[in-house]
Formats: C-alpha cells, structure tokens, sequence
C-alpha cells in the first residue's frame, strides 16, 4: 500500500487484509492492535503498568523527578527534549531538558522546596536567578552505562531559563536548548527577556554551565532545532498555530555565537503559503515543493511578532511545529495538529543549492487521516534505518505512543504508555542505536527502551 491510502484507512481492517496493523477506537477509548508486516509485531501488556512493547523489547527506568543528584541538587521535573552523546568507555552522556516555567513551584526545581540549594555561585551562573527566585527550568546531563543499565552520574548543567521544550543536537557534539515562550521581558520579578536558544556542552564533567542565550537565532516561541551536518545551517521550528520555519546561518560554522542570518522557509510562486490544510488540503501529500529563504530583520524584537514579519515577505506558515531531526541530508520535522483533521503533519526537508542559491524542497511526507494510527506528533528522532520515530502528546485524550513511520510512510507502534495520560517526550537513540530513551513526561520518568531494532519488518 502506498503512503497516502495507507494514512487514509480507519476502523477497524480485517485481521488478513494485506497483513497490515489495523486500528479501531472503541468507547472505552483504547486502542485495538490487530498483527502487522510493518515494525515489530502487536503490542504486549507490561505487568508493570508502565510501557507496552513488542515482544521482544523490555526496559528499564533510568531516572525519577526528585531524587538528589551528583550535584547535591534535585532532579527536576517534566522532562522533555533530550539527546544523547559518546562519552567515555561505552558510556552514554544524555542531556534531558525540563519544561518548567514561571509558576512552577520550588519543588518541582533543582534547588528544593524553598530554594534552599541555591547558592550565590549557582545563581551567577544561572541565565536568570531572578529578583527574588530564579527561573527553574534549564537542561540535566546523566551519564548512563548501557553495560548495567544506569545512571552512573547526573547533574544540573544549565538552568534560569523558561520552558525548556526540545531543541537539538549538533555534529560538534552539544545540545542546543530552546525556551517556548515570547511573553516574557526583564522586569518584575526577571531580570532577563526570555524567548532563545542556549547552547550546552556534552561533558561527563559535574559543572554547571554559564547560560547564554544565542540571540541572532531569534527570539520566539522556540520549540527544536537540527543542524545541517554539511554546513552547520539551523533549522528551527516554532510552537504557535501559525508559525514559521527558520534558518539560522551562522557567520563562522559551529560557533554560534558568532552570530550570523536568520531567514524564514518560503514557497517559491506561493506567497504565505498554508502548509496546516486545515480548511483545504491544498498542501499535497508526497508532492516535492521548491522552497525560497527570506532574510529577517529585527531578530530580537520585544513584540513577538517575527512570525508576521516573515509571512510579509512571504513566509509559509505551520501548524505547531514542534520537534525535528536531521539525518541522511534530510530534515523532518512536526506539526502537532496540522493536516485536514488536526491529528497532525510530517514533513520532510531536503536541501539544495541552485543557480547559486540556497533553496531545495519541501515535502508533505505523512498527514495524519486517522488518530488511532497517528495523533498529535510531537519530538521525533531517526533510526540508523531510515524510519521517523515519533513521540506522541495526545493532551490527555487517549494513551500516548511511540510511532515509527518507514521510509515508504507506513506506520507502526512501537510502544504504548500504559501508565497515566501523559505525554511521551524526547525520544533519542543512544550512539550505537541500541538503546532509545523517552521521558513520561507528568511523573517525570526516564525510560532506556532496548530490543531488536535491526530486526524492523517492511510493509
């Protein structure tokens, strides 16, 4: 089945059509499994209650909101974007973001209840420690030994920053973190305007980093990042119903905060183009669209408003874009509820250099035609093997998945969480791509996922 009948299917299939999984919603709003050619097989229960997998699959909490650090801090909760590093001997370094904003109370944060951890040396190095406290979220970085199954090691290396959602890897081996927020200025209770990105060092090193922010990437409601492997460009996507796709071109390649041109994805001979396919589905599945870049002014503007000053110069607009990955010279990205039915979007970047200027195409690569198959994209990864893995945030309407979708666009689940109505976040392979980790975001759980991945079934 090609991609687009295959998305377009709903209820449920029978169990011997064309061997593939099928999907049917019933009123007790769970999801029925039937076999499949495509990905690993059904679903098991976990008589744990946590995370249902494949047989053959199992896993491991690795990390829990709360318990003291290495660092003598807290870990914090909500975690969310993460990305993970060589380190030393086989060890993996993981760097976990936390999505914690301006109300989060002190317990939910590294330093205790009270902020009773906080120290006027950790404050200096905090982004912003605020008029009385400081701002709690920032990025963890957990040394995890695939041999035993755990974390060796795990500290607080940025922190003072807001909202830390997803962000990204680089090839010169850092994460970058990304505030979703546009709303908040120095004033008040902060001492800092808030809306960039910030880069964090990958280092087995106990130490947290000095935060700051990477101000020529933009100030928005910043969701992930993926960088160009060939020249160091990055893309960024942007959380808002009516958002943009950006680039970043750095002034000198892997260092960032030398500054450099934002510009923002346009569709060549299709002013404002509307990618979301909300009223109309006029953004058409599997069709190559040539794409522009429009340069940007007034990148640091205090009125969120880059996003309209894009779309003057012509700038496509996004449904939520939320996470993206490069891999293969090949950038995709999400779009949490874009597609007729609002389930969601994937698309699929490749880029180009023609007539002397930067542009390539862009591709409706899968858009969700059924929620019980695709619902609500979230942070996505790819596997050494091609195929999209993707965590879901289905906002407390049924169980949250991992889906992969094959290079052909077929879909599959991976796993289901089986234990609250949270989304799943952050999904990332280990180095080697034998171990996938994803956070269960409201508890703050860090689970490491190993299991046949080589062993993926076409469709």
């Amino acid at each position: 089945m090609k991609r687009r009948h295959f998305i377009k299917q709903t209820g449920l299939v029978a169990l011997g059509f064309a061997g593939l999984r099928s999907y049917s919603l019933f009123a007790s709003d769970r999801i029925a499994l039937t076999p499949t050619i495509a990905g690993y097989g059904p679903l098991k229960p976990d008589p744990e209650g946590i995370l249902e997998l494949p047989e053959g699959f199992s896993y491991q909490v690795i990390a829990k909101e709360g318990r003291v650090m290495t660092d003598g801090l807290r870990l914090p909760s909500k975690p969310d974007g993460m990305a993970a590093f060589p380190g030393k001997n086989g060890r993996v370094i993981l760097i976990m973001n936390h999505e914690l904003d301006s109300s989060t109370k002190g317990s939910e944060g590294a330093f205790g209840n009270a902020n009773e951890l906080l120290t006027p040396e950790i404050r200096d190095r905090l982004y912003d420690g605020g008029k009385k406290n400081p701002m709690l979220g920032g990025t963890t970085t957990h040394i995890y030994n695939p041999a035993t199954r755990r974390i060796e090691a795990e500290y607080l290396s940025l922190g003072g920053t807001e909202r830390n959602c997803a962000g990204g890897s680089t090839p010169w081996g850092t994460w970058i973190t990304c505030e979703e927020t546009d709303n908040i200025l120095a004033g008040g209770d902060w001492t800092q305007d808030h809306g960039y990105n910030f880069e964090v060092q990958s280092t087995e090193k106990v130490q947290l980093q000095k935060a700051i922010p990477l101000k020529a990437m933009g100030r928005f409601r910043h969701e992930a990042v993926a960088v160009d492997a060939t020249n160091s460009d990055v893309y960024q996507t942007e959380d808002v119903p009516d958002g943009a796709i950006y680039r970043f071109v750095p002034s000198t390649p892997g260092r960032l905060l030398d500054g450099g041109r934002l510009q923002a994805l346009a569709i060549k001979n299709i002013p404002k183009c509307d990618t979301r396919n909300w009223e109309n589905c006029t953004f058409e599945e599997g069709r190559a669209y040539d794409v522009a870049w429009v340069d940007l002014d007034e990148v640091d503007s205090p009125k969120n408003d880059l996003r309209y000053q894009a779309q003057s110069k012509g700038a496509a607009i996004f449904a939520r874009a939320e996470g993206m990955w490069y891999a293969n010279g090949e950038i995709y990205f999400a779009c949490t509820n874009g597609g007729h039915i609002k389930e969601g979007q994937i698309f699929r970047y490749r880029p180009a250099i023609k007539d002397g200027a930067a542009g390539g195409t862009l591709e409706l690569f899968v858009e969700s035609k059924d929620a019980s198959i695709l619902s609500y994209a979230d942070n996505l990864t790819v596997s050494n093997y091609g195929d999209v893995i993707i965590a879901e945030d289905t906002y407390d309407r049924r169980a949250c998945r991992i889906v992969g979708i094959t290079p052909q666009g077929h879909c599959y689940h991976i796993a289901r969480n089986a234990y609250n109505s949270s989304e799943l976040a952050g999904v990332c392979f280990s180095p080697d791509h034998q171990t996938l980790f994803v956070n269960i975001q409201k508890t703050g759980i860090t689970v490491a996922i190993q299991g046949p991945w080589a062993s993926r079934r076409d469709a």
